[in-house]
């Protein structure tokens, strides 16, 4: 096995701190649209009977981003710790505090993917939803521009029953009483 050097750990530190950047900017996202649809709720909660369901799924998605972001923040841990194991010459210490930050850093991935595959299907449930929506409008608008312009034509069974009806109310009125 490769006697791991102080160069192996340093190379993480760019990475992982790019990472822990995006875990961070997703989250204030996720709370700054959790706060703008709790305003939506506090302001009309009968308005949209998805918004409580949209915060439960951004609170849990928020849960595993703060997750990704505590295990990406144990792996620099590690990382740094095994440096210094690795300049005081503690080379098996060194060896086993960097796999375990490596592990840790492999789990920050393996949350963030949970995270991204729970978004896909939150965005595409709402996508659905909107198509249909959408595609309602359409239809309703479209049936109520063909009952326009569409005039209903009688039956000829209603025809006939409509004269027979006539004549019949002509004859009650001719007779005298």
């Amino acid at each position: 096995m490769a006697q791991l050097t102080l160069t192996t750990p340093s190379l993480l530190f760019s990475a992982i701190s790019l990472i822990l950047l995006a875990y961070t900017n997703r989250f204030l996202s996720y709370a700054s649209v959790v706060r703008q649809l709790k305003d939506k709720h506090d302001a009309d909660p009968n308005n949209d009977p998805t918004t409580l369901a949209q915060i439960d799924n951004l609170v849990t998605r928020l849960k595993l981003i703060r997750a990704m972001q505590i295990f990406g923040a144990g792996s620099l841990l590690f990382s740094t710790a095994a440096m210094f194991f690795i300049y005081i010459e503690w080379q098996l210490l060194a060896d086993i505090i960097f796999g375990i930050g490596m592990v840790l850093l492999a789990i920050s991935l393996c949350v963030c993917i949970w995270e991204i595959q729970i978004s896909v299907e939150a965005l595409s449930l709402r996508l659905t939803s909107l198509k249909a929506a959408k595609e309602g409008k359409k239809d309703g608008a479209m049936k109520k521009m063909f009952k326009k312009k569409r005039r209903r034509k009688p039956r000829p069974e209603r025809a006939n029953e409509t004269r027979e009806r006539k004549v019949e109310q002509q004859k009650s009125e001719t007779k005298p009483s």
